[in-house]
């Protein structure tokens, strides 16, 4: 039996559904399972959702402002005023500083951007930046990614004679800042067709509507902030992110060969995960350990040589930001598990002096996966008095409404119901732990802290096929609200199955449903070859590959978890070395049985754990997962009480018998019979001493002998004084299956061929039948 960590939430997308779409649409029945579970409740949404156009892309002069914005930005080009783009440190805000950039350039106009420093200014507009704006003579401030919240320095820029439009897209508080124009897809509520733009889809609006036509040039850096700043892939997101990938893939912007290099990203092969996985954190990263201007100027560079440079600068910067990200979630863990009042507490806050906060966040998402509790994690300013830090939550514990609770100590937060960012003072850490601690017991089940694995695509082996994967990758791109699909192969076996790797650290299977075969392989999974067997059914989670090799091309199943509710059997029948076996076994979960005191003895100093001693009172045998079973029962009954009692998960037959008599079988009653008539026919024969010289005579083994002689003692057919054998010829007439030694051999070996000798699967037979 293996149990995953998480607790699987298998969806199934109606059948009927399926079925008219892969009709329909000619297409796989995994693809129409996706489209399914996607909310295309009709052929047509699905033809809509694969076949997007430029009618996807909504007007901009929908959205409220943007005709005024237009206006004075024009106005601005005419009197040649000195523009300012006023951006963010995230690979969101650096895409859109590069949007406005290029459109108002290309336009003709005086413009610069400035970026707020993470450590120095903060988040938002920042009043010295807007005096420093002031006295270069900025007349026009445009905020991009940012400004919604940016009141009073919006205020002082007023006061100091420089407009203001603010392109966002982040949640408004209840006052909005005092600028001249705002555009936000949400504000007012309901006014433009699409609100989940992120701040790139706002500043790509304004361009829009500036050229007058669709600037296809900038595509490109709308799909780089939209999907790293995580918003939702549906709508015009969705065209904006497709469009874009097609346009990164062949274009010749210096930047992208550039950090395609860095990288090692093939650029024909962009897709929605090179962006969220190779360009967003690399991007993200420069701003998040100072300034982010080297991001802005990467995407504007004319040439592959300056390109290069600074495509270098941001991938040194991801390896440190990766450092240290490492470096603090490994001190975070530490704290965690020395510190009982902070492990135990149902919200994990944790704090160090000096820990960079621009990754603190990234930090508490590490812990979130680790421990699965909503985490906090803290940069101390001891100078200043400060915590300073970023929060991730779970589902069930509303993360911005919580924080709210705690205003009297926590005076500057914000965020949403995942997560947040906060200053407060240092003396009040501990106390908002064990605010947080109590109002998390209030509201959060045993159950809501168990992760959740939401499966949305169950899968059949002869449903895979290479045509159906490549057929997957047309259905993206995949994202926020429209995610990734998560596999599922239910209730399948395992064909084969190996370690690979120089370390071993891998596995590769094969797996079946009886009929089909699907390779798979699972990095980092090696432990699994040690935990699964043979002929059980097993469910697996993951993705799917194309393995392609010489040219041809095969499916391959990527395994993520694993889990089987079978008990297991791993048979350790005959290998002589402990040390081959006794690795696979988990010590600490395990009881090792022996039913035979000397395999105590033999096995005590070579295994080097406790033995459990049975006999046959049972009164020290108990529930138990993992059994290893050294050697054999004296006999079946024993070993099945044994069974009943542990009631395992796993069993490990081992099954030691250094006195086999299987291959010596049971002698003939026509043996049995000579040798009676023998020693019949030479009253007062010296047996003892000739006894090896009948052996050599009759071509029987010597043991074979011993055996026959024992019986007839042991029946009083023979007896023996002074070392003269006699046959008592008034004996009773008994069977030989009488003798007691006659029913240990015929039990011995019956119980060999049953354990011992048999093949794999009826031994797996034999316990299933006990066990069940």
């Amino acid at each position: 039996m293996i149990l995953s960590k998480k607790r699987w939430q298998v969806e199934r997308p109606d059948a009927q559904l399926v079925q008219a779409l892969q009709n329909d649409l000619q297409i796989s029945a995994i693809a129409a399972k996706i489209l399914a579970a996607r909310g295309c409740e009709t052929s047509a949404a699905a033809e809509s959702l694969l076949n997007m156009t430029e009618t996807n892309i909504h007007d901009p002069f929908l959205m409220h402002g943007m005709a005024e914005a237009v206006a004075r930005i024009e106005r601005a080009l005419e009197n040649g005023e000195k523009i300012l783009i006023y951006g963010d440190y995230d690979a969101d805000g650096i895409t859109s500083t590069t949007v406005m950039v290029n459109v108002l350039l290309d336009l003709g106009a005086d413009v610069s951007f400035k970026i707020p420093n993470r450590f120095l200014h903060g988040y938002g507009p920042n009043e010295t930046l807007f005096r420093e704006a002031h006295a270069e003579g900025v007349q026009l401030i445009i905020t991009v990614d940012n400004g919604i919240s940016g009141i009073e320095p919006i205020r002082v820029a007023k006061e100091l004679g420089m407009d203001v439009i603010v392109t966002d897209h982040h949640e408004p508080g209840e006052e909005l800042p005092p600028a001249d124009i705002i555009l936000h897809p949400r504000v007012p509520e309901g006014h433009y067709p699409f609100g989940e733009l992120a701040g790139v889809g706002v500043a790509f609006k304004l361009a829009h509507a500036l050229y007058g036509e669709l600037p296809t040039h900038l595509f490109e850096f709308v799909a780089i902030g939209t999907v790293a700043d995580l918003v939702p892939l549906v709508d015009e997101n969705r065209y904006l992110v497709k469009r874009g990938i097609e346009e990164t893939r062949r274009s010749l912007s210096p930047w992208v060969q550039a950090m395609c290099e860095v990288a090692s990203a093939d650029q024909s092969k962009i897709n929605e995960e090179t962006i969220g996985f190779y360009f967003g954190p690399r991007l993200n990263a420069i701003g998040r350990l100072g300034e982010a201007a080297p991001g802005v100027e990467l995407l504007m560079a004319e040439d592959s040589t300056t390109a290069s440079a600074l495509a270098k600068q941001l991938n040194a910067c991801n390896t440190e930001r990766k450092d240290i990200v490492k470096s603090i979630t490994d001190e975070a863990i530490a704290l965690i598990e020395a510190d009982e009042k902070i492990s135990e507490s149902l919200v994990l806050v944790v704090a160090g002096e000096g820990w960079n906060a621009g990754v603190v966040g990234i930090v508490a998402s590490r812990l979130v996966e680790l421990y699965y509790r909503p985490t906090i994690v803290l940069s101390l300013d001891y100078e200043k008095g400060t915590a300073k830090g970023s929060a991730r939550s779970i589902d069930g514990f509303h993360l911005f409404n919580e924080l709210a609770k705690n205003r009297d100590i926590l005076p500057h937060f914000g965020g949403h119901p995942m997560a947040a960012g906060m200053t407060l003072p240092l003396e009040h850490v501990d106390e908002l732990r064990a605010r947080l601690d109590a109002q998390a017991k209030a509201c959060l089940t045993e159950e809501q802290l168990t992760p959740v694995l939401n499966i949305d695509i169950p899968l059949k082996i002869d449903e895979i096929s290479a045509d159906a994967i490549e057929e997957i990758a047309k259905l993206g791109p995949f994202g926020t609200e429209f995610p990734k699909p998560v596999y599922v192969l239910e209730d399948v076996e395992i064909a084969t199955m190996r370690k690979i790797g120089a370390a071993e650290n891998h596995i590769k299977m094969e797996l079946t449903d009886g009929y089909e075969k699907l390779d798979s392989v699972g990095f980092n999974k090696g432990h699994l070859h040690d935990e699964l067997t043979y002929g059980i059914k097993v469910s697996f989670i993951g993705d799917l590959q194309i393995n392609e090799w010489q040219g041809r091309k095969k499916p391959q199943f990527m395994i993520e978890d694993v889990q089987t509710t079978e008990w297991q059997l791993f048979d350790i029948r005959g290998i002589r070395q402990t040390s081959r076996w006794l690795n696979t076994v988990p010590k600490e979960e395990t009881t090792f049985i022996a039913f035979r005191p000397e395999t105590v003895t033999y096995y005590q100093s070579l295994l080097g754990v406790p033995i459990l001693f049975v006999d046959a009172a049972l009164s020290n045998v108990s529930q138990t997962s993992y059994i290893v079973l050294l050697d054999l029962p004296q006999n079946v009954q024993l070993l099945e009480n044994v069974l009943q009692k542990t009631a395992p998960s796993r069993i490990y037959a081992h099954f030691y018998m250094p006195d086999s008599q299987y291959f010596n079988g049971m002698p003939t009653r026509e043996q049995f019979a000579w040798y009676y008539k023998f020693l019949k026919n030479r009253p007062s024969f010296p047996l003892t001493v000739n006894l090896p010289d009948l052996a050599k005579h009759t071509g029987w083994p010597l043991d074979a002998l011993k055996f026959m002689t024992q019986v007839f003692f042991e029946l009083d057919f023979v007896k023996m004084e002074s070392g003269l054998t006699t046959v008592n010829v008034n004996a009773p007439k008994t069977a030989l299956t009488e003798a007691p030694s006659y029913k240990q051999r015929s039990e011995q070996i019956d119980i060999e061929q049953k354990l011992v000798y048999a093949p794999y699967i009826e031994l797996k037979q034999w316990f299933d039948e006990r066990i069940h």
